[in-house]
């Protein structure tokens, strides 16, 4: 493959996985790496980030992939030679009891490693782990597969912590610095580690199968792109924290929008004919009467079902974010019967608490199945006078009803009293009218949008109050 070709691949990699690399970036890109030694390494990541990375998010993906298309080594790579070195200060080696004396004697070396922050000697460490313990040989001499998993299993490094630590705090500790202190140093040196030896066994994997295979099955999407109803706990975890910062960025942007982004509604005649008199009557540059900022009425129907429990937490905690966007905000959770939940979200000052609050008050309704139709209907006779002309209703749901009567000419009469209904799906748009979906039903009365990751969500709710 030419450095041509695997530049283009490169970038159709990227945007595979959801981050936005432009035709005119991928040329800013090429022209960088003709001003950088092509043979450093890191050179080149830098002038590919620096002319394609816009998000910090996006920082993950992008070694991830960089590191299977401009890999470090071929094969086995060189490993450096640590026999007879010196060492000043014994390190302590703790955890993994038992073993042989070349697992220990390689537990020993990558604590010393740990120990002095020697990225190096750790690159070197991860490639010889995966090729001793990570690596099964395959049959009739065909190539094996590679496990980074299985090495880290045996080396076990996290259990080396306890050593590093009683090791450093036997040294005069530095001004200025705690245990605390100490022990987030080791543990991210040995959470670098352990991406070292996924990243060499995603490396060896490559050259057997393929860069496209590793980055299609065994390279993290970014956070925004993670599916809401996929997402295992430490991605909702870091989705979570990942929701308040993007919040005050999208209210920040949706404000600057709505002072300048539209010029005028109307026509003013009366400035357009006084412009025109410096123009010999020729109205050359049309006057606007100035368009009034406003904020929408957001009334929100959320289903909160298991199915669907953690697309709904999302969503409620990203409006809950971006309340003083809104003139006025309603929220209504529903499994069968519809429960106002907007009291839950205003008194909690943390969105947490707040959340927490709208589950305990949510386990209170029978049933065990969503009822659509039955929602709406008891929407629409409790609860209608709440919807204007200047609402905006947004219902949050997978639009499964269990093969009940969808009362869809309820939800038309719902429609009709609000400026605009749009309906957020997490599901693929594939799913939608399989089983017990009835999504393509309301699709007929109501807008509405994938809604699978927070990238989509964010994008969504930016454009709440358009047409």
């Amino acid at each position: 493959m030419s450095l041509l070709d695997r530049h283009t691949d490169f970038l159709a990699a990227l945007r595979a996985h959801g981050i936005a690399a432009s035709t005119a970036e991928g040329i800013d890109a090429a022209r960088a790496l003709g001003v950088v030694d092509l043979l450093d390494r890191e050179a080149v990541r830098a002038a590919y980030a620096a002319t394609l990375v816009k998000r910090h998010n996006d920082v993950a993906v992008f070694n991830a992939l960089f590191d299977l298309w401009f890999p470090p080594a071929i094969g086995d790579g060189r490993t450096a030679d640590t026999d007879g070195a010196v060492v000043d200060l014994e390190v302590e080696v703790t955890g993994a009891h038992g073993t042989s004396p070349e697992l220990h004697a390689m537990r020993t070396e990558l604590a010393r490693a740990l120990f002095d922050g020697d990225s190096t000697a750790l690159v070197q460490i991860a490639r010889r782990a995966l090729a001793r313990y990570g690596s099964t040989p395959g049959a009739g001499g065909n190539p094996g597969s590679w496990s980074p998993r299985a090495a880290l299993e045996q080396l076990d490094p996290t259990t080396l912590l306890a050593g590093l630590i009683r090791t450093a705090e036997g040294q005069s500790r530095p001004r200025n610095t705690t245990g605390a202190a100490t022990r987030s140093r080791f543990t991210r040196r040995i959470g670098q580690f352990e991406q070292l030896v996924t990243a060499e066994a995603h490396r060896r994997i490559a050259e057997q199968k393929g860069e496209h295979y590793v980055a299609d099955n065994l390279t993290a999407p970014a956070l925004d792109q993670v599916p809401f109803l996929g997402a295992s706990q430490a991605e909702l975890a870091a989705i979570r924290r990942a929701i308040r910062p993007l919040a005050r960025q999208l209210a920040t942007r949706i404000h600057r929008e709505r002072r300048h982004g539209t010029r005028s509604g109307t026509l003013d005649f009366r400035r357009t004919l006084r412009s025109a008199l410096a123009t010999g009557g020729v109205p050359i540059a049309p006057r606007y009467r100035p368009r009034r900022p406003h904020k929408p009425e957001l009334v929100v129907l959320c289903d909160v079902s298991s199915s669907v429990a953690n697309f709904a937490h999302f969503a409620l905690l990203l409006v809950h974010a971006l309340h003083e966007v809104f003139s006025r905000t309603r929220v209504f959770a529903f499994v069968r019967d519809v429960h106002e939940v907007t009291e839950h979200l205003r008194r909690g000052r943390d969105a947490a608490e707040s959340l927490a609050e709208v589950r305990r008050a949510t386990l209170q309704f029978p049933g065990t199945g969503t009822d659509h139709g039955r929602v709406f209907a008891e929407f629409a006779a409790d609860h209608v006078d709440v919807l204007t002309s200047r609402s905006v209703l947004l219902v949050l749901g997978d639009a499964r009803n269990n093969n009940h009567d969808p009362a869809l000419e309820v939800l038309a009469g719902l429609t009709d009293r609000c400026r605009r209904t749009l309906w957020l799906n997490p599901e693929p748009r594939a799913n939608w009218g399989t089983g017990d979906s009835a999504a393509l039903a309301y699709g007929e009365i109501v807008e509405m949008a994938e809604c699978r990751n927070l990238a989509q969500l964010t994008d969504l709710v930016r454009n709440l109050d358009r047409r």
